[in-house]
């Protein structure tokens, strides 16, 4: 359940409250909300525990207490009603900005990774991405190249500016991805890699935390609580495709998960037309389709020789295809009152 303060409550109101549900028995998890603080009940619920929902109802300060019937609480839109914005340096992703995220697959060299980022910037991304560590599905594949791509991204970062976002696949690789990155990035095949999202939640940056192709909406939110309850509230969602009979594209692009996580959770959301398609040709159209529904960002894969990429090629834009997307997806976000990166509302 949610406790639910009035306006005018005071510090001392609300910490009155804290105490009383940590004397109850829960975790409390305070939403620092701009009208009123909403204190959430962390927690197994069972019928002795309900029962004291009268006793917060009563306490000073207090308007209301409700109910939570979804099993994640701090990701749910009813502990915290309005949109989170997570803040990037002077990006915000979830603002009335699109967020276009952009870069290899892969860092495969220096030359290769500095002239996709100069390109993505000047097309008009605002953040880059680029893969150090790569997890495979055959283990003969290419894997990254660890802590150089880390360093090479880093100068691509110094260069043009772009804030880095790149994906860690394991625990013990995350102090050295920390110290690089300025977004965390957890893969689909490590949704549900448990104690790295404990860790990832631990480390104060901003995560990106991609749907699993195999899993279902609510198991995605659940994967954002487990970041969310060690206190990293900076989680953005990213629908990347699922897995269905359908064999046209590598996965089936799920548009719809877009209105149903806005509605459901107060994270921001993004979508991944590269990965779900695996096939550039249908990358604009189903970026398009992502803004349409009301996505906060894209990540887009972008290099500047696909068929020579270690990894993902048939996915890639070039840049010039890429630049034309984002020509493209604005003409959409304009239609549903939305901005491209850098573009100032009209007067």
């Amino acid at each position: 359940m949610v406790i639910i303060m009035q306006r005018e409550a005071t510090p001392e109101q609300i910490q009155a409250v804290i105490e009383a549900v940590e004397e109850s028995g829960f975790r409390a998890f305070v939403n620092p909300g701009v009208e009123r603080k909403v204190i959430a009940l962390l927690g197994a619920m069972d019928a002795e525990k309900v029962s004291l929902a009268d006793r917060f109802t009563s306490m000073p300060g207090v308007e209301r207490v409700a109910p939570i019937s979804e099993p994640y609480k701090l990701a749910s839109r009813q502990t915290h009603p309005d949109d989170t914005i997570v803040k990037i340096g002077r990006v915000r992703v979830g603002g009335p900005s699109l967020t276009i995220i952009a870069g290899p697959c892969s860092v495969e060299s220096r030359e290769q990774t500095l002239e996709v980022a100069h390109a993505v910037k000047s097309a008009g991304a605002n953040l880059l991405r680029g893969g150090a560590f790569k997890p495979r599905t055959s283990p003969y594949a290419f894997q990254g190249l660890g802590r150089q791509a880390l360093e090479i991204l880093a100068q691509a970062r110094e260069e043009t500016g772009l804030a880095v976002v790149t994906e860690a696949v394991d625990p013990h690789d995350l102090p050295v991805v920390m110290r690089y990155a300025d977004v965390i990035q957890i893969g689909a095949r490590n949704m549900q890699n448990f104690r790295l999202l404990q860790r990832v939640g631990q480390c104060g940056k901003p995560v990106v935390l991609k749907r699993g192709p195999g899993c279902r909406i609510q198991d995605l939110l659940m994967a954002a609580e487990y970041i969310m309850l060690e206190g990293n509230r900076q989680v953005i969602l990213c629908e990347r495709g699922i897995t269905t009979f359908e064999d046209s594209t590598r996965y089936t692009t799920d548009i719809s998960a877009v209105p149903v996580l806005k509605r459901l959770s107060h994270l921001p959301v993004i979508l991944d037309p590269s990965h779900s398609s695996g096939d550039w040709r249908y990358v604009t159209p189903l970026a398009k389709a992502a803004v349409a529904a009301g996505a906060d960002g894209l990540m887009i894969e972008v290099h500047s020789n696909p068929p020579a990429a270690l990894s993902d090629g048939p996915q890639s834009l070039e840049p010039p295809k890429f630049a034309q997307l984002m020509r493209e997806v604005a003409k959409v976000a304009r239609a549903v009152g939305r901005r491209m990166p850098g573009r100032r509302p009209a007067q």
